[in-house]
């Protein structure tokens, strides 16, 4: 095992938390691949949540097991354990308490509070249309970049090595099996496993051995807004009446999310070429969206924007495989948004996969994960989906 040679395509959260991951199991002969820097993909965009409430269970597991790591480096990634709170409309009460029971289920500590509770932690808040609301006292919200380059350090410790400006043009095979890949210099790297974990990037790659990984950039915008006062540490909020996430920002600002994703092809864009900074009509719909949530804000008002890229399959879910085409081929992307809160456990799945060849975790079933389900029609979906909120799961 120590003298397997692994190539990871990525250099984001996902890449160095599987790099961390296979190091830490003895294999010391692995290489990242990063076309850029270290974390300035999707990483450097993530709004760093931290949460478990996925209808998903194998999903609400993985971003579970998560916490303990997201935990334990604490300040050192900027994590600020505020809570995670989920309010609802009439239309989604019982999807809500449905997903809280599966979630207590699967051991996540997660509960219904009263709507006046949460009101109490929130003193802005407006709750008129608000029917039920769920709690998680271990979430929060970190630093993705910060974790990220943790996991790269950590990889190193262990005998990692890391390029970045290292683009990857193809993967090389011989017959069924992937034996390296071919830079955009033209240099060629021999490897006994790659494993593309490259987001967006992943479905060109993929595509030139022949695989078909249906995978679209879509492009989300978010505002950092001022309330008009500093802001004291306020648990974070998916509002799914209104469809928008929110979380304190820095020293009192605030973030506010999209979570709205109707007609998503509407925003599927280059992820290469692409606007970073909010349209004027979303800064307007958004802002309508903030100033009926907390009309208590005394002054509030946009202080800038900017805007990430989701690498997101149908189903909104991501794969994670050793593709069944290509021996020593691994698949590791499609995380819609969500790559954060669950990377540490992705990680460790990873390597397990490739090492046990199967979960060890009965609750994280590999199969959910297959890139077949696609062809096949069977989408990894919530159990309890809700009403309106598209993907937000």
């Amino acid at each position: 095992m120590a003298g397997r040679k692994v190539i990871v395509v990525g250099g984001g959260l996902i890449g160095l938390s599987i790099a961390r991951a296979l190091t830490q199991r003895g294999i010391s002969d692995v290489l990242v691949l990063e076309r850029a820097l270290l974390c300035d993909g999707g990483t450097g965009k993530s709004s760093g949540i931290v949460r478990a409430h996925y209808g998903v269970p194998s999903i609400a597991k993985l971003s579970w097991n998560s916490v303990p790591t997201i935990e334990a480096l604490g300040s050192d990634i900027g994590f600020r354990q505020v809570g995670y709170s989920v309010i609802v409309g009439d239309d989604n009460a019982e999807p809500l308490e449905a997903n809280i029971a599966m979630q207590q289920g699967l051991g996540i500590e997660t509960e219904m509070i009263a709507v006046d509770e949460l009101a109490a932690r929130w003193p802005y808040l407006e709750t008129s249309d608000i029917a039920a609301a769920a709690f998680e006292h271990r979430g929060g919200f970190a630093d993705a970049t910060q974790l990220g380059l943790h996991f790269g350090q950590v990889a190193r410790d262990n005998g990692a090595r890391i390029k970045q400006r290292a683009a990857v043009a193809r993967i090389l095979t011989s017959g069924d099996k992937a034996v390296g890949v071919e830079l955009t210099t033209g240099e060629r790297i021999e490897a006994d496993d790659v494993i593309v974990a490259a987001g967006w990037w992943s479905k060109a790659l993929l595509a030139g051995v022949g695989i078909d990984f249906p995978c679209d950039a879509y492009r989300s915008e978010l505002l950092i807004v001022d309330a008009g006062e500093p802001l004291t540490d306020l648990p974070v909020i998916s509002d799914l009446v209104s469809l928008q996430y929110c979380r304190i920002e820095g020293s009192g600002q605030f973030l506010v999310g999209n979570s709205d994703h109707d007609a998503p092809e509407n925003k599927f864009v280059d992820p290469d070429h692409y606007s970073n900074v909010a349209s004027e009509a979303s800064i307007e719909k958004y802002g309508e969206k903030v100033m009926h949530r907390f009309p208590g804000f005394p002054d509030p008002g946009v202080t800038h924007t900017y805007a990430g890229v989701y690498d997101v399959p149908p189903d909104w879910n991501p794969v994670i495989q050793p593709l069944a085409e290509i021996q020593g081929l691994t698949l590791c992307a499609g995380f819609a948004g969500h790559g954060f809160k669950m990377s540490p456990a992705v990680g460790d799945l990873v390597a397990e996969l490739l090492l046990e060849g199967d979960s060890t975790d009965p609750d994280i079933p590999a199969a959910d994960f297959r890139l077949e389900r696609f062809a096949e029609g069977k989408p990894l979906r919530s159990l309890h989906p809700y009403v309106g909120a598209g993907e937000m799961r």
